[in-house]
């Protein structure tokens, strides 16, 4: 999460207020309170996110909404503490506090910053792709809410440049699944992953091999014509593309390079330009 978009709410929310009062009454782990003004308690909780001492910062922000839950300070502490949780790496309590605050003030002006947050929460956990990609989904729906919900922010643009990783991401697990299954020979599973690839996620980076992997699983179950779309789509959409020279290998050696007899539902324009050999570089 960016420096400055993380940091909005909470530099937002300090105001300048007059010295600070310590704390009282430490022990091992926890803090016992004395009744405080409730300015005093939420810039003691600034203070404390400042020095990076972020558990601090949550007891006193949780001190906040105790002792005076119905001050407007105590909705900004909400979301103060569940910055503080973000910062901490404990995402799912972060996320709960921010359901919380959304669920009893929806339309507050920070909302759209909420539901970033929230974003960030599940962008923040996003796996390699070999591993389950259940965060990565969480993270994508979170992110497309905020774009969703509100396009003219700052946080909608920041939301979709990360919304292209978690796509990324996502057409990985697929390509590394489907490279599995071709390798196992369950060529028919390894063709469902890739198309979903080209599907449901063709801005990303691996379109290219997605396409290739299915001349080759086309080629395995003989099944020349599908084959010579795929590699089609590549000539058409990639001709630069180290995929299409490897497909183009693959039909020249079974003298498939001929696309004149592709009928009106392969890509016409290549089709009408027949597949041309890659370029040497």
């Amino acid at each position: 999460m960016s420096a400055n978009l993380t940091r909005v709410l909470f530099l937002g929310c300090i105001l300048t207020l007059g010295a600070c009062s310590s704390l009282r009454g430490t022990d091992d782990d926890r803090f016992a309170y004395v009744e405080e003004p409730v300015e005093i308690l939420y810039q003691n909780g600034a203070r404390a996110i400042e020095r990076r001492r972020y558990d601090e910062a949550i007891l006193y922000f949780e001190e906040v909404e105790r002792q005076h839950p119905y001050s407007a300070w105590a909705r900004r502490a909400m979301l103060m503490t569940a910055y503080s949780q973000y910062l901490t790496n404990d995402y799912d309590q972060s996320i709960e506090s921010i359901d919380r605050f959304l669920s009893i003030h929806p339309g507050n002006k920070d909302a759209a910053y909420a539901y970033y947050l929230k974003a960030m929460n599940y962008y923040e956990r996003i796996r390699d792709v070999g591993r389950d990609q259940d965060i990565t989904v969480k993270a994508m729906s979170s992110l497309e809410d905020v774009v969703r919900r509100y396009p003219d922010t700052e946080y909608a643009r920041d939301a979709y440049l990360k919304l292209d990783l978690t796509r990324d991401h996502l057409a990985g697990k697929e390509m590394d699944i489907g490279r599995y299954y071709l390798k196992k020979d369950q060529h028919i599973a390894a063709l469902n992953r890739f198309n979903s690839v080209v599907q449901n996620y063709p801005q990303t980076s691996h379109v290219p091999e997605a396409l290739y992997r299915q001349v080759e699983a086309y080629i395995e179950l003989g099944v020349a014509f599908e084959a010579q779309r795929q590699a089609a789509l590549l000539a058409y959409n990639y001709p630069d593309s180290e995929w299409y020279g490897d497909a183009y290998k693959i039909l020249e050696r079974r003298g498939l390079t001929d696309l004149s007899k592709l009928n009106e539902w392969a890509n016409p324009e290549s089709a009408r330009l027949g597949m041309a050999a890659p370029s040497s570089n």
